[in-house]
């Protein structure tokens, strides 16, 4: 379902249930380069704003590896990503991580919006925003416009990500406070990194619905109807991906598991597939291409 903002762009509506990835550490860990480790993780931004992903979750699948590196690297590039770019500079610091930020495609989502004048605002329109002075009146932000704008009577910590609302405009624009429930659009994602495998991620997280991919896994085209009945009813949803040297059966072998025993759901979404492997982010494509069909359907 789509709706028209003031300003006659479309944009398409959050999902009514909540829709999470995971994602393994060593996904990036075959590319050398950290321009090409960027590269790849800014594939994975994109395709969860394209598919409105809730939330990206990044696991560990090689237990006995320190794998901290990968899963910061990741999560730098990824909550870099989703950031409007003009709050960017003052909520990232200067890191290495991000020294290839620029090969990063811009995710154009309704929180990344384009007006940085006043006079373009709309009172009712959401912006992501960065407070940066407290004053007698309240504390000012910025959201991307031309100069900080008020928040009435909250004195809230500096230097930190806020949604509001625009609250009035003329001689003095003021937002308020709001929730990202309220809103109506899809307002990207959040990244979620946990220290813990896989199996452990499924039993400490609430997900009615799991789902996981695997060449090995039953042709999709076999279990639509029911999947379709189940993707439909869940309220929150677990897609997850193995890494291209391994994928899910080998990583929960680890823990001598049997994917069928954790996944409601264990698919292929590239039969036949012509390549020797499929790296995380062409399944992630393949795969939320096909489901997102079952909610339109």
């Amino acid at each position: 379902m789509q709706v028209k903002t003031s300003r006659e762009m479309t944009f398409v509506l959050k999902r009514s249930n909540t829709l999470s990835i995971a994602v393994p550490a060593s996904f990036v860990s075959d590319v050398p380069h950290l321009r090409e480790k960027t590269f790849r993780i800014g594939l994975v931004g994109r395709a969860a704003a394209i598919f409105r992903i809730d939330e990206i979750i990044v696991y560990l699948d090689q237990p006995k590896t320190d794998q901290r590196r990968d899963t910061n690297l990741i999560a730098a590039i990824l909550s870099y990503m989703e950031t409007p770019q003009y709050l960017r500079k003052r909520l990232f610091a200067i890191k290495p991580e991000l020294r290839y930020a620029g090969v990063l495609p811009p995710l154009r989502t309704p929180h990344h919006p384009t007006a940085d004048r006043i006079e373009n605002l709309t009172v009712g329109e959401y912006r992501e925003g960065a407070t940066v002075a407290r004053v007698r009146e309240g504390t000012l932000v910025d959201i991307g416009v031309e100069q900080p704008l008020l928040i009435e009577g909250k004195k809230l910590p500096l230097n930190k990500r806020v949604t509001v609302k625009v609250a009035r405009l003329g001689k003095k624009p003021s937002v308020a406070l709001a929730g990202r429930e309220e809103i109506r659009q899809y307002w990207g994602y959040k990244v979620t990194v946990v220290d813990i495998p896989f199996r452990q991620l499924t039993k400490t997280r609430h997900f009615d619905l799991i789902i996981a991919t695997s060449r090995r896994g039953t042709l999709l085209a076999t279990v639509t109807d029911e999947l379709k009945r189940r993707w439909k009813t869940s309220r929150n949803t677990l897609v997850a991906f193995g890494a291209p040297t391994r994928g899910l059966y080998e990583i929960v072998a680890q823990e001598k598991l049997k994917l069928e025993d954790i996944a409601d759901f264990v698919v292929n979404t590239i039969p036949d597939q012509g390549t020797e492997t499929v790296r995380t982010e062409e399944a992630l494509h393949a795969t939320l291409t096909i489901l997102n069909l079952l909610e339109t359907d």
